[in-house]
């Protein structure tokens, strides 16, 4: 499962990584895949500097260990564990915390916008006739709501409010749901715990480069491919 090392989408250099257009995608060929699950925040909506602006009130009403911005920056390269370990997190406490961000987050989510380039991506993708999910952990009407009308429309499955570590859970009902097996699909998403989910129930991960977590760290994870622009999850499904 996976792609093979080899082969490039366009241009190599010298140490076989690809040179066209900033793609890191070192495939020979991708499947066809019939279904593609993406995450939302941090890879569909740049939801990134909203958390940055709340995180300290956040950690203040929870009783949480306070972060300094060296802090936050190394915490970009971090597993979920390491991220609540630092926090002081006790994990009976994380059903309240994420209720907790859904209801702030509610209150400004038109002030959170969508990546440049996710209108055309997922349009394309629709028409190429693949089937797009949604897996996330915040409720589906914020969901909803920030991918807008239309683009909300292109999606066949929601699986949200999903758990600090929950997301396999959700993979699976969504795989159910569409009737596709693992080795048809792809998910795509911005942190770790993604990443491990994915690798939980046997489908294929692209990481994005843009989102909550350092491309270095999600390098390091392996994924399946690594993607620095919406052009390269084009380029490979």
């Amino acid at each position: 499962m996976g792609w093979t090392i080899g082969e490039q989408f366009g241009p190599t250099g010298a140490d076989g990584s690809n040179q066209e257009a900033g793609c890191r995608v070192t495939a020979l060929t991708a499947p066809r895949y019939r279904l593609v699950i993406f995450d939302l925040d941090g890879t569909l909506a740049d939801s990134y500097p909203w958390f940055l602006q709340n995180l300290h009130g956040v950690l203040e009403r929870f009783g949480l260990t306070s972060v300094s911005d060296t802090d936050i920056e190394r915490l970009r390269g971090a597993g979920p564990r390491e991220i609540l370990d630092h926090l002081g997190v006790r994990r009976w406490k994380l059903p309240m915390i994420a209720r907790h961000i859904r209801r702030l987050k509610s209150e400004h989510i038109a002030a959170i916008p969508l990546f440049q380039g996710v209108d055309d991506l997922l349009q394309t993708l629709r028409a190429r006739g693949i089937t797009l999910a949604m897996v996330s952990s915040d409720d589906e009407r914020n969901v909803r709501r920030a991918l807008g009308k239309r683009n909300a429309s292109l999606f066949a499955h929601y699986a949200c409010s999903a758990s600090m570590f929950g997301k396999a859970r959700k993979f699976r009902r969504v795989l159910r749901s569409a009737g596709v097996g693992p080795a048809e699909t792809l998910c795509i998403g911005d942190e770790i715990r993604d990443l491990e989910a994915a690798r939980q129930v046997g489908v294929a991960f692209g990481a994005v480069s843009w989102g909550y977590t350092s491309p270095d760290a999600l390098e390091a994870h392996a994924p399946d491919a690594l993607f620095t622009s919406m052009r390269d999850i084009l380029k490979a499904i």
